[in-house]
């Protein structure tokens, strides 16, 4: 009997610390999981900068081929809109990724807001000065003397004031009607190259645009971001979020109708035929410049590092700071 008992007992040992093994396995594994969201699919949410565009064509072409799927992420794709705040949802935990232009990172950073540009969507920016036919400038000063319908603290406005000495421009606020515009020929208005343009149009209105870049004043526009905390704790999500990014892009370069199609319906403010212009007319910013060559997303710290000073210039910042502490390159493609 002894010998049975100590059998059985030595056998219940080996099952009992057998058990033990598996589960610190697993609850190691589970929590390695957790950590890196590595092995599972990760359910995250994505605040737009505006209302459903062609210049969200790389994240529609991720969603509609299935590339987040195929990155294991359960994308939630929100629109913004005026009353949206994509940095105020995402520092707050309401969601996990936003969109919105590089000034606006640099600016909130000055509020103590830490965020992490991860990639660029567009290389340059497409806000423009607009102007009747015949009426457009060469120079930003030549602005003196006439009306200019801007949105109040717009940040190239500062610059261009502070670098331009436009004290003789009739400042008017922006609404997002151009009725004053049109019935006033010398008048000049702020527009996007990839739309205002073609509104006009419809209306029987030709128009000249000169690039807000032309000034020296050229953010990166609508770039991927997280917030400073949870690139930290979730470094493999951020990865497939901007490889998702990345090759949706490169997909929506190949097929850019289909995915104007998949956005259109997702859309009712906007014809076919005005993301069809937006479409073509972003083409460069997207494509071009840094990105033929290291493709979509890419950024550098010169580029951040000059939107920085410019900031500190205008006095929309009380300090510098390292243009590494607001972007990195880490997770886009070699």
């Amino acid at each position: 009997m002894g010998d049975k008992r100590k059998k059985l007992n030595g056998f219940g040992l080996l099952v009992c610390a057998l058990t033990m093994f598996l589960l610190m396995a697993c609850s190691q594994e589970g929590s390695s999981k957790s950590a890196s969201g590595e092995g599972e699919t990760a359910s995250v949410k994505l605040i737009l900068n505006w209302f459903a565009k062609a210049q969200h064509g790389g994240i529609y072409a991720a969603e509609d081929q299935g590339i987040f799927a195929e990155n294991d992420l359960d994308v939630a794709i929100e629109p913004g809109g005026a009353q949206v705040s994509p940095i105020q949802l995402v520092s707050s935990g309401s969601a996990e990724f936003g969109l919105v232009h590089a000034d606006q990172l640099v600016t909130a950073r000055n509020e103590g807001i830490e965020l992490v540009a991860v990639a660029a969507t567009m290389q340059g920016s497409p806000q423009a000065l607009m102007f009747h036919e015949g009426k457009g400038i060469e120079d930003f000063s030549e602005m003196n003397g006439k009306k200019v319908f801007i949105q109040p603290g717009i940040v190239y406005w500062d610059y261009l004031q502070n670098n331009y000495d436009l004290n003789e421009v009739e400042e008017l606020a922006y609404s997002g009607q151009h009725a004053n515009f049109i019935s006033d020929p010398d008048s000049v208005s702020q527009a996007f190259v990839t739309s205002e343009p073609f509104f006009l149009k419809q209306e029987g209105i030709e128009t000249e645009t000169k690039l807000i870049s032309d000034s020296g004043y050229d953010p990166y526009n609508i770039v991927l971001f997280v917030t400073k905390d949870y690139l930290e704790e979730n470094k493999e999500i951020v990865q497939r979020m901007v490889t998702s990014f990345v090759e949706g892009w490169n997909y929506y370069k190949e097929s850019p109708d289909e995915i104007t199609e998949v956005i259109h319906k997702e859309t009712q403010d906007l014809s076919l035929e005005a993301l069809q212009f937006e479409q073509e007319s972003q083409e460069e910013f997207v494509f071009g410049r840094d990105a033929a060559e290291h493709g979509v997303g890419y950024m550098t710290e010169e580029r951040w590092s000059t939107l920085i000073d410019q900031l500190y210039e205008l006095e929309l910042l009380d300090e510098k700071f390292d243009a590494n502490d607001i972007f990195t390159t880490e997770f886009l493609p070699e």
